[in-house]
């Protein structure tokens, strides 16, 4: 009797962690409640509040959901009109495009808070620094998490909701320690980051384990590039639609409007500057890239959806 026992309870348990392997096994679509090889795709916007003419050009975009999100860039003079469009169309999902860097020529930002509390990331100026390089050889760890706290506090109470946390130029990938900072936030504000998992590999041991298990990371990364174009603007995104595989995927574009506002602003930028822009804007609001997502079957998704299953809003 005492065997029967025992082969049953052998039984019994070995069923309760196939099931259990089971479970973890299901990758992100799954567990989205989509079908497991699932082209999952984020078509994000960078530098939501950066100037009118972004602001415009993204409102067009996702008012016509050519994309599924984007990011605000809380430092910039333009900040406030975005965060009011967003606060007015509950359900849009949108994060924070944390900015410790400020690139144009004239046009330039300082931080949120006062610069005594933040001295390390400002230049002579009191600006940003223009460059990543400039902002690692000088930014201390504990201003860096000042700043970026700030933003998302200022964020929120402008009435957004935030998704996700993502980074302007990558800047917080120069530095291991402004990596730890940007996993303690998502963890403490319970959003997920924009983290790619081409990167998790470069990173030291000890910023892996401040990642843990549970952090949910981007399979396969696209931005235009420079070196890419070589004609016709849509080229790159419809072969990267066409390449692109199973799993997370996130597109990310630059929006504006080409007029005189960001010419101004983009003056000796070309690159990233006010036609990149307007171009962006065209392709993902052209036929040909919205037939090529369906003809690809890719599933459009938000960050939203994965900060509710990262807080287990869905099972």
């Amino acid at each position: 009797m005492r065997r029967f026992f025992r082969i049953t309870l052998l039984a019994v348990l070995s069923t309760i962690t196939i099931s259990g392997f089971a479970q973890q096994e299901k990758n992100l679509a799954e567990r989205l409640g989509y079908p497991k090889d699932s082209k999952l795709l984020i078509i994000h916007a960078d530098d939501m509040g950066l100037s009118h003419s972004t602001n415009m050009a993204v409102m067009k975009a996702m008012d016509s959901k050519s994309i599924t999100t984007g990011s605000v860039m809380v430092p910039c003079p333009w900040f406030p009109e975005i965060a009011d469009y967003v606060k007015n169309h509950p359900g849009l999902d949108v994060g924070i495009h944390l900015t410790l860097t400020a690139e144009w020529k004239y046009y330039q930002w300082g931080g949120v808070l006062p610069s005594d509390q933040i001295a390390s990331l400002l230049d002579k100026n009191q600006h940003m620094y223009a460059s990543v390089e400039e902002l690692g050889k000088n930014a201390k760890p504990e201003d860096v998490e000042k700043e970026m706290r700030a933003q998302i506090e200022r964020a929120i109470s402008y009435g957004i909701q935030p998704t996700h946390l993502d980074n302007h130029m990558g800047s917080l990938l120069v530095n291991p320690e402004y990596i730890r900072i940007y996993i303690k936030l998502s963890k403490e504000y319970r959003l997920p980051i924009l983290m790619p998992a081409m990167y998790y590999g470069m990173m030291p041991a000890g910023v892996k384990e401040a990642m843990g298990s549970g952090m949910i990371m981007v399979d396969n990364l696209f931005m235009l590039e420079p070196g890419m174009i070589k004609g016709d603007w849509s080229a790159p995104y419809l072969a990267a639609i066409a390449a692109m595989k199973p799993g997370l995927n996130e597109m990310i574009v630059h929006l504006s409007v080409d007029n005189d506002e960001m010419k101004a602003i983009a003056t000796g930028h070309e690159d990233y500057g006010a036609a990149w822009r307007q171009k962006d804007l065209d392709l993902v609001m052209s036929k040909p890239f919205k037939k090529a997502l369906a003809d690809n079957h890719i599933v459009l998704i938000t960050w939203r959806q994965i900060r509710d299953l990262m807080n287990g809003s869905q099972k």
